[in-house]
């Protein structure tokens, strides 16, 4: 009887290659969550020097996103497919229920209903991407969504049905959007995000045209609005959605709300109380700690 023989099959050079390239990308694309995060967190303190209505601020930081965005990627190609399309779609409906919630309900409702689009993400991301929620990723959910409540304890409301299920709705339009773009991962999604942008314009316009005149630091402001805290923060999001799960991309940059605080007590001087403080430190602990295990897990993978 002959012995078995078993053979060790070892990787090719060019998979180790490619491993290593997406790890790579990978924990980049981490960090470009982060600093969209970052630029989003602006909207609080810019949206307050504009003097106009919400949805006018909507279509005015709209337009000038979609411009910059246009002199600022090559090669752009509309195709409009269904996920290019339901990608527009959900971000110009994430804008405008947002700004339409925080009309009718308090501002601290609107964030946190918003940012229960991690739960949509779990739920359908398995059925239209084939990427199931870890334990690791609903321990995280539970984490951020406790901790945000701390956080904005003392603005939160029981009232105000309508702007509360808008703000729910803003939710599950954010994680629509997540979802077509993730869907393009093999393409470029920012081509939906110029679109979105567009759209919210023509939503806005005619609030726009009966808005009264900027001053000069009001058209700052909205310029501002649509460079830094749109243009930027979705040129970031677009790259980094294309090597990261739709859970990772709408868990990490939850610290956008948390970090809009910061600027006002660091600007106006403003402290937050101890619930706040200690919601913050428990969302900043969770999304953190998710981020390191992502990095960690894509590293495994490379050194594998």
């Amino acid at each position: 009887m002959k012995p078995t023989c078993f053979l060790r099959v070892r990787p090719s050079r060019r998979a180790v290659i490619g491993e290593s390239v997406r790890a790579n990308d990978h924990t980049r694309a981490v960090g470009q969550l982060v600093l969209a995060a970052l630029c989003w967190s602006l909207g609080g303190l810019l949206i307050k020097s504009v003097t106009w209505p919400p949805l006018a601020v909507a279509g005015g930081r709209g337009a000038i996103a979609a411009i910059f965005l246009v002199l600022t990627c090559r090669g752009l190609r509309f195709d409009f497919s269904r996920a290019q399309i339901i990608g527009a779609i959900g971000y110009a409906a994430c804008t405008v229920t947002f700004c339409t919630a925080t009309k009718l309900t308090t501002a601290a409702n609107a964030i946190l209903l918003q940012y229960t689009a991690p739960v949509w993400v779990a739920i359908f991301g398995a059925w239209f991407l084939g990427e199931r929620a870890t334990r690791a990723d609903w321990i995280t959910i539970v984490a951020v969504l406790g901790g945000m409540t701390l956080f904005f304890a003392d603005g939160l409301e029981l009232g105000a049905v309508l702007g509360n299920s808008i703000a729910v709705l803003s939710g599950v339009c954010f994680a629509g959007m997540t979802i077509a773009l993730r869907r393009q991962k093999d393409g470029s999604p920012v081509e939906s995000i110029i679109l979105g942008n567009a759209l919210a314009f023509l939503i806005g316009l005619p609030w726009i045209i009966g808005a009264p005149a900027l001053t000069t630091s009001g058209w700052s402001a909205l310029i501002a609005l649509g460079v830094v805290q749109l243009g930027a923060s979705y040129w970031l999001y677009a790259r980094a959605i294309r090597h990261v799960k739709a859970i990772e991309a709408v868990l990490i940059p939850v610290i956008e709300p948390i970090l809009n605080p910061i600027w006002v007590l660091i600007l106006l001087g403003e402290r937050p109380g101890p619930w706040a403080l200690l919601g913050g430190v428990v969302v900043l602990a969770a999304v953190t700690l998710r981020a390191i295990s992502s990095i960690r897990t894509g590293a495994a993978a490379k050194a594998a």
